[in-house]
Order: structure tokens, then sequence, then C-alpha cells
């Protein structure tokens, strides 16, 4: 494993290139996630960042960059449900929501396995225990976005991948985000345009054979309890070691503090609607969805807390969003912004 001296010289001080993700650049990042860079890329949740998983430089240099702590596992995002085989042991209920929901913004928690499988005479490296902050486990994702699919077949990698911001700040979905969070801390960002879903991956503990919920996401519980037919219970709060990325109790934080459910606005206050709202004048304010439509509230949620962090407000007043299909994902989000600070 690096040592922190190695780890902490990666800095590179000169701006992160943005590119639009034509063949050249494509090879490129390709390269540079083969040689332990980091390169920012689109998927259909947030933009994440992403790393040769079976370099543990390169995998160390991703816990440098966002600021991260160890102890919190990332998410190694693979081609395929066959790559996928190569890493976890797939459990029958594992297999099935693999089978439903991939490719797609569904992140599936498997028991790990210690010596990947390879393909007849291919090997397969191991993958960094910095990936699983040292766990049994392993989660696993099989990204539908043809950059990220791309950059996965190209470089011939799977990929370690949080998302792409300060860790612990409101995700990105945007490539300039990126640029915000982590400008010459990552050799290329991959220009996408905004993201599909604009809300992370729905995480699904199948280790065992009873399904557990540990991170609501862009797949709704409500979808996935239809498709398979079966209640999906909350897995254990998270303590101060996580079983998964994304659940750390602070996490998404603004600079300015978040009050939830508010029904009344003071006058120093952002607004964060949802819904048929008015603007507040003279108040920095965002309309999730005026229409009330969830699916859209979810694909802005992380611009809109952005662009209401401003100097001007210390707090950002969020309005009743209702805690049904995608607004369970929603308000999770938002109420782990708003607890203390732990960083």
């Amino acid at each position: 494993m690096p040592n922190s001296d190695q780890i902490n010289s990666y800095d590179c001080q000169s701006p992160s290139v943005i590119r639009n993700p034509d063949a050249a650049a494509m090879f490129a990042a390709a390269q540079a996630i083969v040689t332990g860079e980091l390169v920012a890329f689109p998927t259909e949740t947030v933009y994440g960042l992403g790393a040769d998983a079976s370099n543990s430089m390169a995998v160390a240099r991703i816990f440098n960059a966002k600021g991260r702590p160890r102890f919190n596992p990332l998410i190694l995002h693979v081609a395929d449900l066959d790559h996928a085989r190569r890493y976890g042991h797939f459990t029958a209920a594992a297999e099935a929501i693999a089978s439903k929901f991939w490719p797609g913004p569904m992140t599936i928690v498997t028991l790990r396995i210690a010596a990947p499988v390879g393909e007849g005479d291919v090997a397969v490296d191991p993958i960094s225990d910095l990936v699983t902050a040292g766990l049994p486990t392993i989660a696993l994702r099989v990204p539908q976005h043809p950059i990220a699919q791309a950059l996965i077949r190209t470089s011939g990698r799977p990929l370690a991948a949080p998302s792409a911001n300060r860790s612990g700040h409101v995700s990105a979905t945007h490539a300039d985000h990126v640029a915000r969070d982590l400008d010459g801390r990552v050799s290329m960002i991959l220009d996408g345009g905004p993201t599909r879903h604009g809300i992370e991956s729905t995480i699904i503990d199948a280790s065992g054979e009873t399904l557990r919920l540990l991170r609501p996401g862009a797949i709704s519980r409500d979808a996935i309890e239809a498709v398979l037919g079966c209640t999906i219970k909350w897995g254990d709060v998270a303590g101060s070691r996580p079983s998964a990325p994304g659940q750390l109790e602070s996490h998404y934080a603004t600079r300015a503090a978040i009050r939830m459910d508010a029904a009344v606005i003071r006058p120093d206050e952002a607004v964060l609607a949802f819904g048929h709202v008015d603007p507040v004048a003279g108040q920095p304010f965002y309309n999730l969805s005026p229409s009330g439509n969830l699916i859209e509230a979810a694909a802005n949620l992380f611009a809109a807390l952005r662009f209401l962090d401003q100097p001007s407000c210390n707090t950002i007043a969020v309005m009743t969003i209702p805690n049904h299909g995608l607004g369970e994902a929603i308000n999770d989000r938002l109420r782990r912004a708003s607890a203390p600070r732990t960083q």
C-alpha cells in the first residue's frame, strides 16, 4: 500500500482538461487510466472520478484528490454482469436484480472474491483493498452511460469511481462542477453534458439471501419491489465505518445550512422549492420541478444546491418534498446535507 508521502506528492498543479468525448479524447482518457491517472467521466447518475481499481496508488489518488476518508468504500464500475462476476459472489437474489437493472443506476453489494476469476488464459488483477476499505464485500455497478462504458472497455480496466467532487460536498452533475471542485487534481474531464438522473445510484446489499436497501437512489424502492415482487428492507444505519458508499450521516454538504420542511421563508434565506410555488422576491430561488415531477426534481437537485449556495445566504430553506418514489432519495440527500458536519 502506498505511504502518505507518496500519495500527497500527487497534486497536479496544472488546470484539468475538459474534453469532448471524441475518439481521440477517449483513447487519451483510457491511456491515462492505464498509467495510473485520474479521469472524471459522466454516468447516467452523476460524474464519477475514475481510476484503475487494481492499482493501489491510483486508487489512493482518488482519496487524496477528494479528501475522502479511507474507511469509506468505493464503487467498482465494470462493463457487464459477466465482468462483475469476476469480483463478487452473486447469490440468486443478486443475479435477479442485476439481470433486471443492469446496465443502469443500480449498485449491488456482494461478498468479494479475493482472487478474481479470469476467462481462459486471461489473468485478472486483484482489486486494491482500498476500494473495499478492507471489507469482505464489494460494491459493483454496470453503468449505462455510453462514455462510461467506452472508458471501461477501451482502458480494459475496472474503474473505482466515487462521485467527482470534494468529499462530503454536493455531487457533480455537469463537467464544470467537477472542474470547480477538483481542478488540477484530475488529468482529464470528459464532458458528456448534464447527467440524466442527477442523483446517485440506488445501493442494494445482496451479500445475503435477503435484499437490503443501503442507499435510495435513481431507481426508487417502489420500482424495485414492483419488479421483484418482494419487500426490500432498509439496511443497518451506518456507524463510523460504512458498509457502502454514500452512507455517512453528514454528506452532500453545502456551505450554507439546510433547513428542511420550511413552511415560512425567512428574509435572509435561499429557497429550494417544489411544485406550484411563486419565487420569493429578492431571494435566491430554485424550483426543482414546478409541475411536481419527482423525476425532474431528482435530476435538478445537485445543480440547484450548488446554485443556491451563495455567499449572501447562510441558510437554504427547503420546502416539503413528498417522501415516496424518488422523493425518498431526494429527502435522503437533503437530510444528509442538513446533518451536523463531520468534516
